[in-house]
C-alpha cells in the first residue's frame, strides 16, 4: 500500500493506483471529462490537472500513478489556475447553443464551465464547425461542433461494447469523432455513449426535442427485459416515460443497459396500447366495462370446468411476468382444479419436471463472474440474448479468464475466446458429451459408460482442459440450451462436466423473472407448455404472451388456440392476430405502471412500484387476477397490494432467494436422440423481437437487429438446396410456408438454414430447431 496526501487528507491506495483513484477514496473532487473509472486512461482533455509537490508543472490526476509519501493540492492557485486554462481552451470553439442543446441541464462542460470557465472570451475569431453525421436511428450526431474530444465514446466501443465503431480521424483543430466509411452504429450496447457524452455532441435521436431534463421526474425501476433485472431510471413527463437511463448497481448492471432497455420505451405510448376491456359477440368486439369483462370470463372458465373438467383450462405466461402475477395466476386456475400453468413457451423438452432439485439459476452470483479462471457457454447467442453477461466475459477474457462457446453458429461474441465449437441443434447433447468424455481422461477417471463410444476432438480436449486448470471456473447453459429438443440431456451433461471439473454449473436465463417463476410455482403439475396446445383445451389464458411469436411451435398453438372456446388474452397491447383467436382481451398495465417483483438469475429479489399511472382503463395484472379470484369466490383473494403476494411467496425483506439449485434427479444419460436426417433450422430470437415492447419500439425497428429475416446458410448448404445467395426460397414446416430471401453465412454449420423466430414474415412455421425443407421460390 502506498501513502498519499491529497489537500491535506491522508489514505493508504494499493499500488498502480492514480490520484483520480486516491481523489475518489478520499472524497475529493477533481474536475474531468475523458477519465471514466470502467474506461482505459486517456487523459486527453486535461482537466484534472493538479499540483504535485516538487512536479515542476501540473500534471493530469487521471494519469500520474501514487508514489509513496505524494503530495497533491487540487485546489492551490497554480491547479486552479491551469484548470482555468484548460477550460478556455475546450470553449474556444464550443458552439454558444445551450438553449437548444438536448444535454442542458445535464452537461459536464456546462456545469464546470460555472466553476472554472472565463465571464468571456478571448477568441473573436471564427469557430470551427463539423458536419453532423447519421450513425443510425438511436444515437443523434447533429451537433458534433460541440465535440471536446474526450473519446470516451471511442474508447466504450472498444474496451465495452467490444467492436470500435466511433474512431477520431484527422489532426489537431480537424480532429473528429466518425463511423468508419460511413457506418452505422449497430452495437447492442451502443446507447451507453450518450450517458457517456459529457457534452452535447451524442444525445438520443428518439428522445431529442421531447423535454427537458428539469421537467422530467426521475424515477427507480427494474428491467423486465433480460435475466440480469437491470437497474434503470424511468424519466417521466405529465404521466408520459420520456426515457429510460441506466441506475448504476456494481453488482448487477454495473453502469451500462442494452439498447432494448433503454428504447423499448417507445412502445409504452404506442397507438396500439389497449386501454379499455373488449369481449367479442358474435364475432364482433366491443369495450365493455371491467365488471362486465371480468363477469364474462368468470363464467366462461366457470362453465367450462364444470362441463369438462379443470383439465381443459390451461394458462402459459410470459418470462417477463411478475412474481406476484405468476403466483395470482397459478392460484386461479388451482382454485378451477387446474394444473396446467406454465411459462415456458419456447421449450419444448420438459423431460426434467419434478426431477429438479430446486429454481434453475445462474449457479454464482453476477459479480463473480469477472474472477473465473474459466467458463464454457453452452447454446447461446450470448450477445443477442444476454448482452450484459456478454459484456462481462468480454472484460473477464481480456485479463486471465479462458472463455469458451459451444453453440448452433459461429456469430462473432466479440469476445477472445480460448475454444469454440460449432455443431448442428441436434447435435449440442453429443458435442458436450465429447467435452464430458475429454475432461474425464484428461483428469484419469473413469468415463461414464454411456459416453464410452462418444468421439472427442482436439477442441473439445482444450476446452475441457480449460476447466480443469484454475480455482473458479462456469458452465453456462443458454437460451439454445433450454430450447433444445435434449434440453435435459444438456443438463444432465452439464452438471456431470461441473462434477468432474469443479465448475459450477448454471442458467443464464432467458426472461427476467425465469427465476422467480419456478419459486413462485407457476408450472404444471399435468400438462405443461407444450402439451396443453398437443392436446388441445377447451379454454386458455394468456399472459403477457403473443402466442405466434413467443412459442416453440406457433403453428400448434395457434391451430389449438382457433379451436377453443373461450381464450382470454391479458395483455398491454391490441395485438392484431390475438383478435383472431382471443375471445376477451383484458388491458393489464406493463412495467412503467405496476409494482411487482422480478428475481434475477443470480437469485436477487427486486421489487419496484409503477412510475406512472395505468393508460386508460388498464389494470395491474395482479389486481385483474386477485379480483377474478373474488368473482370465481376463490378462497384467499383479500390481497391490498402486491407485497402482500410477494411476501407470501418468498418470505419478507429477503435480498436473494432460497430454493436455488441446479441438481437433478433420477435422468440417465441417454443419446440416442442425437441424430437428424433432413435440414435442420436453427431459430435464434432476435434481440429486439423477444418481447412485446421491444417489437413495438420504432427505433428498435430501425436498427441493424430489427431488419427482416432471411434464410441464412453455408455455401455447400446452399448449393446442395440449388440456390444461390440473393434468391428467394419457399421455407417448409409442417402445414406453414413463408418465402424468404437466401444470404451467404458460412457462420451456419453444414446441413443447416438459420431462420430467426418471433418475427411475422416466420410466424407461420413450426418447431424453432426442427426440420425444414427448403426450394427455390
Amino acid at each position: 500500500m502506498l501513502e498519499i496526501e491529497i489537500d491535506g487528507k491522508k489514505a493508504q491506495v494499493p499500488d498502480g493506483s492514480t490520484v483520480m483513484d486516491a481523489a475518489q477514496q478520499l472524497g475529493v473532487y477533481i474536475p474531468h471529462f475523458c477519465y471514466h473509472k470502467k474506461l482505459s486512461i486517456a487523459a486527453n482533455c486535461r482537466m484534472c490537472l493538479v499540483q504535485v509537490e516538487k512536479a515542476p508543472k501540473p500534471l493530469p490526476a487521471c494519469a500520474t500513478p501514487v508514489t509513496n509519501g505524494m503530495k497533491v493540492f487540487t485546489h492551490s492557485d497554480l491547479a486552479v489556475k491551469a484548470q482555468k486554462g484548460v477550460m478556455e481552451f475546450l470553449l474556444i470553439n464550443h458552439p454558444l447553443d445551450c438553449p437548444i442543446c438536448d444535454q442542458g441541464g445535464e452537461c459536464q462542460l456546462q456545469d464546470m464551465s460555472v466553476g472554472y470557465g472565463p465571464m468571456q472570451s478571448r477568441y473573436t475569431e471564427e469557430k470551427h464547425v463539423v458536419f453532423h453525421k447519421n450513425v443510425g436511428p438511436l444515437i443523434s450526431m447533429e451537433e458534433m461542433s460541440r465535440c471536446i474530444h474526450c473519446t470516451r465514446c471511442v474508447r466504450f466501443g472498444q474496451e465495452i461494447a467490444g467492436v470500435m465503431e466511433l474512431g477520431m480521424a484527422n489532426r489537431n483543430m480537424h480532429s473528429e469523432i466518425m463511423t468508419f466509411v460511413g457506418r452505422t452504429v449497430d452495437s447492442e450496447l451502443s446507447g451507453n455513449m450518450i450517458d457517456l457524452c459529457p457534452v452535447g455532441a451524442l444525445t438520443s435521436k428518439p428522445f431529442r426535442y421531447t423535454a427537458r431534463s428539469w421537467e422530467l421526474q426521475r424515477r427507480k425501476s427494474v428491467s423486465p427485459h433480460d435475466s440480469v433485472g437491470a437497474n434503470l431510471v424511468v424519466q417521466v413527463k405529465h404521466d408520459n416515460v420520456m426515457r429510460v437511463l441506466p441506475r448504476e448497481n456494481e453488482a448487477v448492471n454495473e453502469c451500462w443497459i442494452s439498447d432494448k432497455e433503454r428504447f423499448a420505451y417507445q412502445a409504452l405510448n404506442s397507438d396500439e396500447r389497449l386501454t379499455r376491456p373488449m369481449v367479442k359477440q358474435g364475432g364482433e368486439w366491443r369495450e365493455v366495462d371491467w365488471n362486465v369483462a371480468l363477469d364474462y370470463v368468470a363464467h366462461g372458465l366457470k362453465d367450462v370446468a364444470r362441463n369438462h373438467g379443470g383439465d381443459a383450462l390451461a394458462a402459459l405466461a410470459a418470462q417477463h411476468a411478475t412474481v406476484e402475477e405468476l403466483f395470482l395466476l397459478g392460484k386461479v386456475f388451482k382454485g378451477l382444479g387446474s394444473g396446467n400453468i406454465d411459462f415456458r413457451p419456447r421449450q419444448s423438452d420438459f423431460s426434467s419436471d419434478f426431477k429438479r432439485a430446486g429454481a434453475p439459476w445462474l449457479g454464482m452470483r453476477l459479480a463473480d463472474i469477472k474472477d473465473l479462471d474459466a467458463a464454457l457457454v453452452v447454446g447461446s447467442f450470448l450477445r443477442k440474448d444476454h448482452p450484459l453477461i456478454a459484456q462481462r466475459l468480454r472484460q473477464a477474457a481480456k485479463k486471465y479468464t479462458k472463455v469458451s462457446l459451444l453453440s448452433v453458429t459461429a456469430d462473432d461474441q466479440l469476445i477472445s475466446l480460448h475454444g469454440r465449437l460449432t455443431v448442428a441443434p441436434s447435435q449440442l447433447a453429443a458435442a458436450l458429451a465429447a467435452i464430458v468424455k475429454a475432461a474425464a481422461e484428461s483428469k484419469g477417471v473413469a468415463v461414464p459408460v454411456d459416453l464410452t463410444s462418444v468421439t472427442v476432438c482436439e477442441e473439445s480436449r482444450k476446452i475441457a482442459q480449460s476447466l480443469l486448470e484454475g480455482e473458479k471456473r462456469a458452465v453456462f447453459l443458454g437460451n439454445v440450451a433450454t430450447q433444445s429438443a435434449e434440453a435435459t440431456q444438456i443438463h444432465l451433461l452439464a452438471n456431470l462436466l461441473g462434477e468432474l471439473t469443479g465448475a459450477s454449473v448454471g442458467f443464464l436465463g432467458e426472461g427476467a423473472n425465469t427465476v422467480g417463476a419456478h419459486l413462485a410455482w407457476a408450472l404444471p403439475s399435468n400438462a405443461n407448455a407444450r402439451q396443453m396446445f398437443e392436446q388441445p383445451r377447451k379454454a386458455y389464458v394468456l399472459l403477457g404472451i403473443e402466442p405466434e411469436l413467443d412459442c416453440a411451435n406457433p403453428q400448434q398453438v395457434l391451430s389449438a388456440l382457433k379451436q377453443a372456446s373461450m381464450v382470454v388474452a391479458l395483455s398491454a397491447f391490441k395485438h392484431g392476430p390475438a383478435f383472431d383467436y382471443a375471445d376477451v382481451m383484458l388491458p393489464v398495465a406493463p412495467y412503467t405502471e405496476t409494482s411487482g417483483t422480478f428475481v434475477n438469475i443470480e437469485g436477487r429479489v427486486q421489487s419496484f412500484n409503477g412510475v406512472v399511472k395505468p393508460r386508460g382503463d388498464a389494470r395491474p395484472a395482479w389486481k385483474v387476477l386477485r379480483v377474478l379470484g373474488n368473482v370465481l369466490n376463490l378462497s384467499g383473494f383479500d390481497y391490498t397490494s402486491s407485497e402482500q403476494v410477494r411476501d407470501e411467496v418468498l418470505g419478507t425483506d429477503v435480498e436473494f432467494a432460497a430454493g436455488l439449485n441446479n441438481g437433478l434427479n433420477g435422468i440417465s444419460i441417454d443419446l440416442s436422440a442425437s441424430t437428424a436426417a433432413g435440414l435442420q433450422r436453427i431459430a435464434d430470437v432476435p434481440i429486439h423481437f423477444a418481447d412485446p415492447l421491444a417489437r413495438r419500439a420504432p427505433a428498435l425497428l430501425q436498427t441493424a437487429d430489427g431488419v427482416a429475416p432471411t434464410l441464412r446458410a453455408a455455401a455447400a448448404t446452399l448449393a446442395a438446396i440449388g440456390v444461390e445467395p440473393g434468391a428467394s426460397v419457399r421455407v417448409r414446416q409442417g402445414n406453414g410456408e413463408t418465402v424468404l430471401v437466401a444470404r451467404l453465412d458460412d457462420k451456419v454449420p453444414a446441413g443447416c438454414v438459420r431462420v430467426a423466430a418471433a418475427h411475422p414474415t416466420t410466424a407461420m412455421l413450426g418447431e424453432m430447431f426442427g426440420d425444414i425443407s427448403v426450394e427455390r421460390a
